[in-house]
């Protein structure tokens, strides 16, 4: 028996459809009644799934021929990525916020598997205390900037 909830199950729907064409136009209403769930049930599954920090955007229209369209951020190299990941950087960014981000640079093939768990470990807001969010924005800056110069992860 399989422990996934609906929301697992309308991410992949979603993710399914952006696989094959590359972008997904969904009617937030009709992918609703689809999975016989309320239409703010899909607009959870937008927010916490397909954020701009996990590389997608979202855009959405309201009223009666309204949509969602979802893309994956695609980028022409690696250098573009990590200038413009480095350009959203505030000056706080949150744990869940700098694990997406690090989890775009290890699925985009720039850091292993084991350094990016490295960099979470010591990301987490138990290690760096009160001022956590400042030190994250700190952090990936100088991460990003320290990948730039190196080049592609082998």
């Amino acid at each position: 028996m399989s422990s996934k909830n609906i929301s697992d199950i309308i991410e992949e729907y979603i993710k399914q459809i952006l696989a094959q064409s590359g972008i997904a136009e969904i009617r937030r209403s009709s992918l609703a009644d689809t999975f016989q769930v309320v239409p703010s049930q899909i607009n959870y599954v937008i927010k916490t799934r397909f954020p701009e920090s996990k590389g997608y955007i979202v855009e959405s229209k309201r009223g009666g021929g309204g949509y969602i369209r979802i893309a994956k951020v695609r980028y022409s190299d690696n250098h573009q990525m990590l200038r413009e990941l480095s350009e959203t950087i505030g000056e706080r960014i949150s744990e869940q916020v700098f694990t997406d981000l690090i989890q775009v640079l290890f699925d985009e093939g720039i850091i292993s598997e084991r350094e990016g768990n490295l960099v979470l470990a010591t990301s987490m807001d138990e290690v760096l205390g009160n001022f956590a969010p400042q030190i994250r924005a700190r952090m990936l800056r100088k991460i990003l900037q320290q990948l730039d110069r190196k080049g592609p992860h082998l």
